[in-house]
């Protein structure tokens, strides 16, 4: 792959930034006197079940480097070490109650550093930033099997944060790349919202693509507002960072076998046209096109689409 130029500096130029306005280069880190290095031990020792050795590979310091830190934070009163019950040979480390005591105050630091600079950025872009750094920090590790995110599980009903969560992904993913504006955000987020308020309904679903605690993706089966025995499905969207690595497929499978079960005959869905990588998924999946006209409900004048699914070995006398 060609990597532009001008990004590879532009990128290594904001890691500095970020670098200096962290205090790595020197001064108080974390508000404290500390050397990066041993902020970081503290936290990692925080956790428990650390050994001088985890804390080598887990920091990327040699040896020497670990034993000298390790010194100091032991003759500081933050750290103390035990010999380990299954091997005498090996020191756990822990925390003592100074050291418990300044590491709550590292992170109450922090937790204001960070929530300062997040309350600077416009809405939106919050989450761009901590998507981005998880990426680019998986993507500098060198072996990316052992960084990388845990699997997306799919999870299904209503939880907090859910209707803002999937109208955020719409209307930024629409925003770039279709131009999309508030109208289409407006429109989002209200049909969604009633949506949730029928979800008691036993012929309505939703389900959201899950990973490392987040949702990154999301789709609906409204078995309500198209009339006996017919599905609707709503609000299939992914984030970027989900992207190809098959939560749509599971999200797609999830919601069409509900539909099956539950003797739905027909499952429609509309979109528009040039949303290529979505239309493939729905014909992979037994949609094909059954409609297309121009029109402006999203803001903007685009080819609408209407896609329908017979349910498998049904009927097809009631598909329009």
């Amino acid at each position: 792959m060609n990597t532009d130029p001008s990004l590879v500096e532009d990128l290594r130029s904001a890691s500095r930034a970020m670098v200096r306005e962290f205090g790595f280069m020197g001064g108080d880190f974390a508000g404290t006197e500390l050397s990066p290095s041993a902020v970081h031990a503290l936290i990692e020792i925080e956790h428990g079940g650390v050994t001088a050795r985890d804390l080598g590979t887990r920091l990327r310091l040699e040896k020497s480097s670990v034993s000298r830190m390790l010194r100091k934070l032991v003759g500081s009163g933050d750290v103390e070490e035990q010999a380990s019950t299954h091997d005498g040979r090996l020191k756990m480390l822990s925390l003592t109650t100074g050291g418990r005591k300044r590491v709550a105050e590292i992170h109450a630091f922090a937790r204001v550093q960070v929530t300062e600079a997040l309350n600077r950025l416009k809405p939106g872009q919050a989450r761009r930033v901590l998507e981005g750094l998880r990426l680019y920090t998986r993507a500098l590790g060198a072996d990316l099997a052992s960084t990388a995110s845990s699997p997306v599980q799919v999870v299904q009903g209503y939880q907090p944060g859910l209707i803002a969560r999937i109208t955020e992904m719409h209307a930024l993913y629409y925003a770039r790349e279709w131009d999309l504006g508030q109208r289409f955000e407006s429109v989002v987020a209200s049909s969604l919202a009633d949506f949730c308020n029928r979800l008691e309904n036993t012929r309505s679903r939703i389900w959201t693509a899950q990973q490392d605690g987040e949702i990154v993706g999301s789709v609906a089966l409204d078995g309500e507002d198209m009339g006996p025995g017919k599905a609707h499905l709503r609000w299939f969207i992914l984030n970027d960072s989900a992207r190809g690595g098959g939560a749509g497929k599971k999200l797609l499978n999830e919601a069409l076998a509900f539909a099956d079960q539950n003797g739905f005959t027909e499952t429609h869905l509309w979109t528009f046209s040039g949303l290529h990588a979505a239309r493939h998924l729905y014909e992979a999946n037994g949609f094909t096109l059954a409609e297309e006209w121009p029109g402006t409900q999203w803001g903007k004048e685009v080819l609408e689409q209407r896609f329908m699914r017979p349910r498998p070995g049904a009927s097809l006398q009631h598909a329009c």
